[in-house]
């Protein structure tokens, strides 16, 4: 009995010891950040085969959040399908890549201060031939209208609260659904104004009718496991400097504003 006691004080020893040292020691001395992104969403982050380096304001801040604790970032691919389970079984230390902070995801993660602010909004983005066709969701909630959305994140989401008439139209590769509906293999793409805006100055035949009028507003945040308050709080901290400094302006002008 006397050993059972001993080795269970030295497993709660070794339980809090671990629970002590938390993300922080963990990425400290591994030198690297496992960083979860989908690399579809231009312009947070997207990977570009070309180059095969990451783009946009999430890669940048990746790299800033990397400098900070002095180690190197080691991308993990996620999807919007897997995204919170991927979070919750710490495949990656956080993730970013314009994930929208919201209460679904703040139940059971957790999520940083915000950044973005007053910039993000559900809109559409469309041909530009049949921009004057749509001017609110009951022009678009109609069984001729063919909606495209990638699966998994609040795009679908969006779509399956509001659009009961309208087809759906699911499409895995959220980065190659402006092109389809360029191409006409659909009407409507359900997006972001930052990522309208960033299609419609790259192909001519797109349009954002509403995009100063979105449905929705929101910010965004980094996405983490919950139970580390520490290392949630460096975060918002590296947040807080980057904000200060005015760098976390400048990017969000670069990127957000004039995307």
């Amino acid at each position: 009995m006397k050993k059972f006691f001993i080795a269970l004080f030295v497993t709660l020893i070794f339980s809090v010891n671990i629970a002590q040292a938390g993300h922080l020691e963990e990425i400290l001395e591994r030198g690297t950040i496992r960083i979860g992104t989908t690399g579809d969403y231009k312009p947070m982050s997207y990977f570009n085969p070309k180059t095969g380096e990451y783009e946009g304001i999430d890669a940048e801040l990746s790299k800033l959040i990397a400098e900070s604790l002095g180690v190197k970032i080691e991308y993990v691919k996620t999807t919007w399908s897997t995204l919170t389970a991927d979070t919750l079984a710490g495949k990656f230390d956080i993730a970013l890549c314009g994930i929208s902070r919201n209460y679904a995801r703040e139940k059971v993660m957790a999520m940083s201060d915000a950044y973005g602010v007053g910039i993000f909004g559900k809109t559409i983005l469309c041909r530009k031939g049949d921009a004057k066709k749509f001017k609110s969701l009951a022009d678009i909630d109609k069984p001729n209208v063919r909606v495209m959305i990638n699966p998994g994140g609040t795009n679908e989401k969006f779509a399956n609260a509001n659009l009961k008439h309208a087809q759906i139209i699911i499409y895995n590769d959220n980065a190659e659904i402006p092109h389809q509906i360029s191409i006409g293999k659909a009407d409507i793409m359900i997006t972001e104004t930052v990522e309208a805006l960033t299609y419609i100055k790259a192909d001519k035949n797109l349009a954002a009718p509403l995009i100063n009028e979105p449905f929705t507003r929101h910010s965004c945040g980094i996405l983490m496991q919950k139970g580390d308050q520490d290392f949630l709080n460096y975060i918002n901290f590296v947040l807080d400097e980057l904000r200060m400094d005015g760098t976390l302006e400048k990017l969000e002008n670069k990127y957000l504003r004039a995307a």
